[in-house]
């Protein structure tokens, strides 16, 4: 039997936003220096496993962050892939105010061409079935965003995506209630029909800034 194959999924440091807007995949969002220095912590913990491939999604602050963890775990190359690029959502570039008032929630009453939980959890899952293919038994890195991150962490207990959740996952393990900026949420897929949905393990940096 081969051993669990590990994807470890890390979400992006701390942005530099100064206009404190929901900035989605608008461009040129670069990392603040607490951003960096949290990159960096991931990098440290991720330097503890033996991963074989790295990659982002292609926005600026997620390859930003793997560039940093790249310079201690050293691969040759960076992967990108839109699967596990940020949501679709009408809301880029609105104040962050009027997100926190929906309570996160940015699906509701919303349609095409905007994406549901769903839409961003099944291009999750296409990245895991690749990665599994390609990568069996073996631990590869990813950095990606928030809401990836949550919608995976709940389909692995089999749980529905729901918008719901988001900064409430401490009941289900997630200390901050939100994937932190630079944690690290490992899921191991044991090759075996009897355990289809895999263990997930999180893990942050000691300083975190949501």
């Amino acid at each position: 039997m081969h051993e669990p194959t590990h994807i470890h999924l890390v979400r992006h440091g701390l942005v530099n936003n100064p206009q404190d807007v929901f900035y989605g995949r608008l461009p040129r969002f670069k990392l603040a220096p607490r951003g960096i220095a949290q990159a960096r912590q991931s990098a440290v913990y991720l330097k503890g496993k033996p991963v074989i491939a790295l990659y982002s999604s292609p926005l600026l602050r997620a390859r930003q962050t793997a560039r940093e963890i790249q310079g201690l775990v050293p691969l040759k190359r960076i992967g990108i892939s839109r699967l596990i690029t940020e949501i679709h959502s009408p809301f880029e570039g609105r104040p962050f105010a009027e997100i926190e008032v929906r309570k996160g929630d940015v699906y509701s009453h919303t349609g095409p061409p905007y994406e549901q939980p769903q839409d961003v959890l099944a291009r999750t899952l296409r990245f895991f079935k690749r990665s599994l293919f390609r990568y069996q038994g073996r631990h590869i890195a990813a950095v990606t965003h928030g809401d990836i991150i949550v919608f995976a962490y709940l389909w692995a207990p089999g749980k529905r995506p729901e918008p719901g959740y988001k900064g409430r996952l401490d009941s289900l393990g997630m200390q901050s209630g939100y994937p932190a900026h630079g944690s690290v949420t490992s899921f191991a897929f044991q090759n075996s029909v009897q355990a289809p949905l895999p263990a997930v393990h999180y893990w942050e940096p000691a300083e975190t800034a949501q």
